[in-house]
């Protein structure tokens, strides 16, 4: 029982109204409180818990030591206001032109909403610089997702996340229509060159696995509530990775030329990397790192500047794919040249 309260039965429906009130008045409450507060088991918490936001209410968790922590999502009279600064307003600026990836789903329109609401309450000495402030980002997007077909299921999404529903979900394969089917614990939503992926546990697939926003095809939320490990950390589940493909790393050795060292030396490509410059102005990037065809697309984007030293198996296969290039290159050629001489011909 919670210090100073009696021990006391309840109808269902007057433990759902006494569970709102109280943690309309209290911080938050971990379910063994509040089973213990009524004499129940969790089971039967959990289903109050969902009746209680049934009826309207939006329930939030926290962790803290050790446990999860439920409390409403409601607006409090004893908030005190907030105000901006300029650079305050220009770094908020910044993040929402950083989510340009975002067109077309609602957490676009959200953003936009939410800007909304704090030029309503801007003193006007400040609301005559959001125009500039405006512009002093430019996001510039190649290749945006189309998320057409799967924006109307983000809604459902958004709500199994923060509330911790199991989802059954529809996926396309690869380059089909053809749907799949998953049932899914949603962790963690991903956001990686401008695509967004969820991280959860498929149940019916054993294991973690990561889903492309735009082939999602289909969410039911379910009304069976899951715990995230204690042991999960988002971060770790990439660590290796040095995109988002989780397979075995490998020791990368590349070389690049000394026209463009300076650009690579200015970055950080992975965790404990390290860089050796030569005589010759050229510098060694070496690093361990997963996913063979992410680091080929790196490798190959910067053309003769980069040369792969190890692993063998991974220059074999950038040997390989620069030759199926050039011969692909060279049949085009002779086709136009074939081409060019019949037209003259004619």
């Amino acid at each position: 029982m919670l210090k100073g309260k009696p021990a006391k039965k309840y109808s269902q429906a007057g433990r759902l109204h006494s569970i709102i009130r109280l943690l309309e008045t209290r911080r938050g409450l971990t379910l063994d409180e509040l089973a213990e507060e009524y004499d129940v088991d969790r089971r039967t918490i959990h289903r109050d818990l969902n009746a209680v936001e049934q009826a309207g209410y939006t329930l939030t968790t926290e962790w803290s030591d050790g446990k999860k922590i439920y409390s409403f999502l409601t607006k409090s009279r004893n908030l005190p206001p907030i105000t901006f600064t300029l650079p305050q307003l220009m770094s908020l600026y910044l993040l929402r032109s950083l989510g340009a990836h975002l067109a077309g789903t609602p957490f676009q329109a959200e953003i936009d909403e939410l800007f909304k609401s704090i030029h309503s309450v801007l003193p006007d000495r400040h609301a005559a610089h959001l125009e500039r402030i405006a512009r002093v980002s430019l996001p510039l997007l190649h290749g945006a997702r189309d998320y057409s077909a799967s924006a109307a299921f983000v809604e459902d999404l958004q709500k199994a996340l923060l509330q911790q529903y199991r989802i059954r979900l529809k996926y396309a394969k690869k380059g089909k229509e053809e749907t799949e089917e998953y049932e899914v614990d949603p962790y963690t939503l991903v956001f990686h060159k401008g695509g967004i992926y969820l991280l959860g546990n498929a149940h019916n697939r054993s294991g973690m696995r990561l889903f492309a926003l735009e082939r999602i095809r289909g969410v039911e939320v379910t009304r069976q509530r899951f715990e995230v490990p204690d042991s999960y950390h988002p971060e770790a589940h990439f660590s290796s990775a040095f995109g988002l493909v989780s397979d075995t790393p490998m020791k990368v050795r590349v070389r690049f030329s000394a026209e463009i060292a300076h650009t690579v030396k200015e970055r950080v490509w992975m965790p404990g990397q390290e860089l050796r410059t030569d005589q010759e102005g050229r510098v060694v990037v070496e690093f361990e790192a997963a996913g063979q065809m992410e680091l080929i697309s790196w490798i190959l984007s910067y053309r003769v500047h980069a040369e792969v030293l190890g692993p063998p198996e991974l220059r074999k296969e950038v040997r390989r794919q620069v030759k199926e290039m050039r011969e692909m290159y060279r049949g085009k050629e002779k086709d136009g040249d074939n081409m060019e001489k019949k037209v003259k011909r004619g």
